[in-house]
């Protein structure tokens, strides 16, 4: 196929009062289409259920964004069915052809950004940038493993002896389960589901409650793209209700989750368990972060100020690469602190109705509260120095961002993954100290230096136990195909999205020898 090399789509200047005229008049567009309904889609049929799922807009949680079915095991049960059905010419057929699907559903994904992002702000909460950021990067997955697929159709080289030729091959594996999060709706479920997709599986996908609108707008996108009936089945429900079912069950030869790590954990454990069927189920599964900015006494001051903001509040801090910790060495502790705080007043907080508003609400009311109780535990563990209390939340889920100050190591805002707009700030006697603090958590999903001394860049680079680790710089944001995405630990299973050894986890690897 002769293709482009890759490149990450760009993403839209706010600044350029088109754009803003433009994305205008597509939110007043799709505010006209809030509150439909949408079946589930098994085997290419549409499929209506006694209940379903209300999905709110979080900035008014009194706008019903739409309605989507409600999966029981009946209807998950009929998924597995089908996607088992067509697992058996899918997997036969090229991967060109796949990977031709995933360049389609690009395009009409580019051409629908607009729309797309327009979905994350009524359905996510998402400021602009923030969804724009997000529609960019689910187009870039499409792109990406695409491209990847054709790189590993043939396999790859190993070395043969005189008079064998021998062969080393994927295959795919079987049926997935796709349990997606609420934060990255759009990019994290296409990543997942077009993954499993170019590489020859079939896949049952189960996007969050709190986002299955945007759910059904990928896969309705799969399904223009001329994905065969059967390969996605779109299957929302509540986790408490299918989701056990789904990992259990032995037609599910994988399982691909984005989550708490709570969740990926039980994941892990009943995946674990022989069910009847022939194989070892192959969980791969990403799990959250407790991430953390050291900045060094070297460090430009102003810069690691700016981007600690930018990496603790993008999003309102809903996401696993969040910087939710600053540890700051002590002689410039003071000064970056004092810089923090005052970049922290000046967000603005709202609705994302334009964009300026940098800090949107909080994804649902069970997240307000679960926020709303760490900043209450934070003012008894530590000082806070930004932020106010939580209002009442219907009138949206708005929690202000809120800086701690002088926060010990071991305090739970410290140390329990908060996800929303709370950071600890924590001092370090010097940067080994620093680093020993960074270290000090379950997790090891992202983490950041500012520092112009080489010889800690480089321990960092070493010894910093994080699968992202960026320099001076924010550490939000990862791009596809540049910055691939995983952590260690408590924060998944290796795997690293994005990048060139994530599509062979979807696949089985064979190996045959032929002697002449």
């Amino acid at each position: 196929m002769g293709l482009l090399p890759y490149k990450n789509e760009p993403y839209l200047d706010w600044s350029d009062e088109s754009n803003q005229s433009a994305l205008r008049a597509t939110l007043e567009k799709i505010g006209g289409e809030l509150g439909k309904s949408y079946p589930l889609v098994i085997g290419g049929k549409p499929v209506e259920t006694e209940g379903d799922i209300p999905s709110v807009n979080p900035a008014k949680p009194s706008q019903v964004v739409g309605r989507v079915g409600r999966a029981t095991e009946r209807e998950a049960g009929m998924a597995l069915d089908a996607a088992t059905r067509a697992f058996e010419s899918w997997s036969r057929t090229e991967p060109e052809s796949r990977a031709r699907i995933l360049l389609r559903a690009s395009g009409i994904m580019r051409r629908r950004k607009l729309e797309m992002i327009s979905w994350e702000v009524y359905d996510g909460g998402k400021p602009w940038a923030e969804a724009d950021a997000q529609v960019a990067e689910a187009i870039d997955f499409l792109e990406y493993y695409a491209r990847e697929m054709l790189r590993l159709k043939d396999g790859v080289e190993i070395y043969s002896v005189p008079g064998e030729e021998s062969r080393y091959f994927y295959q795919p594996m079987g049926v997935g389960v796709i349990i997606a999060p609420w934060n990255f709706p759009t990019a994290i479920l296409t990543g997942m589901s077009s993954a499993a997709i170019v590489t020859g599986n079939t896949i049952v996908m189960k996007p969050s409650e709190f986002t299955s609108v945007i759910g059904a707008k990928v896969a309705e996108i799969f399904d223009e793209a001329g994905l065969p009936a059967g390969v996605l089945n779109f299957c929302p429900g509540y986790g408490s209700e299918i989701g056990d079912y789904l990992v259990k069950d032995p037609r599910t030869r994988f399982i691909s989750f984005t989550g708490s790590m709570k969740t990926g954990l039980r994941i892990n454990e009943l995946a674990a368990k022989p069910n009847g069927q022939p194989w070892i189920k192959r969980v791969i599964a990403e799990m959250g972060g407790k991430d953390a900015m050291i900045i060094d006494d070297s460090a430009d001051l102003e810069a690691a100020a700016n981007d600690i903001v930018r990496s603790a509040y993008g999003y309102s801090g809903q996401k696993c690469s969040a910087a939710s910790r600053a540890i700051l060495h002590a002689d410039v502790y003071d000064e970056v602190l004092g810089k923090v705080v005052e970049k922290v007043r000046t967000l603005r907080l709202g609705p994302p109705e334009s964009p300026d508003v940098i800090v949107g609400p909080l994804i649902s009311e069970p997240q307000f509260e679960k926020v709303s109780s760490y900043v209450e535990i934070g003012k008894d563990e530590a000082e806070r120095l930004a932020g106010e209390d939580p209002g009442d939340p219907d009138g949206g889920y708005f929690i202000s961002p809120t800086v701690f100050g002088d926060v010990d190591p071991k305090a739970r805002i410290a140390q329990e993954e908060i996800f929303g707009p709370v950071l600890s700030v924590i001092k370090a006697r010097d940067f080994s100290d620093a680093l020993r603090i960074a270290n000090d958590s379950p997790y090891g999903l992202t983490g950041g230096v500012y520092s112009k001394d080489r010889d800690h860049l480089e321990l960092a680079r070493r010894e910093l136990r994080a699968g992202n680790v960026y320099f001076n710089r924010h550490i939000t944001g990862a791009l596809v195909g540049v910055q691939p995405f995983g952590g260690f630990g408590l924060s998944g299973t290796d795997s690293k999205a994005g990048g060139p050894d994530y599509l062979p986890l979807h696949m089985v690897a064979k190996t045959v020898v032929e002697r002449f």
